[in-house]
């Protein structure tokens, strides 16, 4: 029987690696992004020509509601989730006394409560088969802090206290919860950063090189495929830079 995978901010970039990669396991995936539709329902066809079934909507994973009405849709077409990857995320470049409330909150909502909604709304679908992964995508700035990202840093190191926390008490029902701190990964959140400003960030990256979304997927079904004793841990991707 086909396992079914439910992964996040999966129009581009390191969601994209991940939908596809399960796809091309067999896995039955649902996507979702935002406000990239065009691209979503793009990995959508590239997901299907792996012969499995793909669900691709547009919701907001920082709204309850919404998140309560596609989960419950997905589980229903597919019958359950087996596998929760928590990837959707924003970022705020800028001081903290610039910062207004509204762009707090949103950066809150959609780094972390996103995974809040996303859990408590897969894990009884897990229950009932006494077994599930969720793996929760987060970055190095939640183990040490960023300057000029102190919001961003803030809903990632929320990340890891939730991860840590939420493994102890899904452990006994045969649930693995996992996080990836990614590092300096080549997709489009580092857009704004100039060709001499990525050289010197390589330039302090002992592995000379930024991470690729497909490094990111391939440790992701590792975590997935691998090992069920293994939980709540934040595993850094970051080539060594931290």
């Amino acid at each position: 029987m086909k396992r079914n995978v439910l992964v996040t901010g999966a129009s581009r970039g390191i969601g994209k690696s991940i939908a596809l990669s399960f796809a091309k396991k067999g896995y039955n995936v649902a996507i979702n992004c935002y406000s990239n539709k065009d691209l979503l329902f793009d990995v959508k066809k590239e997901i299907e020509s792996f012969g499995v079934t793909c669900i691709a909507s547009a919701w907001d994973v920082g709204n309850y509601e919404e998140c309560n009405r596609e989960i419950n849709r997905i589980i229903t077409a597919f019958g359950s989730i087996d596998v929760l990857i928590n990837n959707a995320g924003i970022s705020h470049i800028g001081l903290l006394q610039d910062m207004t409330e509204v762009e707090w909150n949103r950066i809150l909502s959609v780094n972390l409560s996103s995974i809040f909604y996303c859990s408590k709304l897969c894990i009884p679908s897990m229950l009932q088969k006494n077994s599930g992964k969720i793996i929760n995508i987060s970055s190095v700035w939640g183990v040490c802090g960023a300057s000029c990202e102190v919001a961003y840093s803030a809903s990632k190191s929320g990340i890891h206290g939730f991860t840590k926390a939420l493994s102890k008490e899904l452990a006994p029902s045969n649930i693995q919860v996992n996080a990836i701190a990614c590092g300096a990964i080549e997709t489009e959140m580092n857009h704004f950063l100039s060709s001499e400003e990525k050289t010197a960030l390589i330039e302090e990256i002992p592995s000379n090189r930024f991470g690729h979304p497909e490094e990111v997927a391939h440790l992701v079904l590792q975590l997935v495929d691998n090992n069920n004793y293994l939980t709540g841990q934040i595993i850094q991707l970051d080539g060594g830079w931290i």
